[in-house]
């Protein structure tokens, strides 16, 4: 019995170029995500055509996003992504009528998964952080600098009124 006859529908694939269109990277960028690592190998047509799923697009989605609005390198994106993985699949396989200890297991898991995500993001707290300091330092002297200057300016025009 097939999975259409049984009741379940069949999950949609995609090919490359929709995928491409409906994440906004290139197909380019899709084949050097499966390359790197990011992407898992996507099914393959009889013809060779990529076949992705909309997992596949929700994780190449979640990769803009952590390469886009927060900056992560590729690295810290397959950290991430690899750590996203494996917390999607405990959840995935989430039974409450498991035995007590493969449940601390189970939780160790999430804790080392997140650990290492956290892990990722703290190293770039620190950084943005480092840099925030940096840049508002030059920002206090720059304003000191034209609360100087500005001062000057008022000296000269009142030394020339005298």
């Amino acid at each position: 019995m097939t999975a259409e006859a049984a009741g379940t529908p069949k999950p949609q694939r995609y090919q490359i170029g929709e995928v491409a269109e409906r994440t906004g990277v290139t197909q380019r960028t899709l084949r050097f995500y499966e390359e790197k690592g990011l992407l898992d190998p996507p099914e393959r047509m009889d013809g060779g055509f990529r076949l992705y799923s909309d997992e596949d697009i929700n994780r190449v989605t979640y990769i803009r996003r952590l390469q886009d609005l927060l900056g992560f390198t590729l690295s810290e994106i397959k950290e991430m992504v690899d750590a996203e993985e494996e917390l999607q699949q405990i959840a995935a396989t989430f039974r409450p009528d498991r035995e007590l200890p493969e449940r601390v297991a189970r939780v160790t898991t999430v804790i080392t998964a997140l650990s290492r995500q956290l892990e990722v993001v703290e190293h770039k707290v620190t950084h943005l952080s480092a840099m925030k300091e940096e840049l508002s330092a030059k920002m206090a002297r720059m304003h000191a600098r034209r609360t100087d200057l500005l001062q000057q300016i008022e000296e000269q025009k009142r030394g020339t009124k005298v």
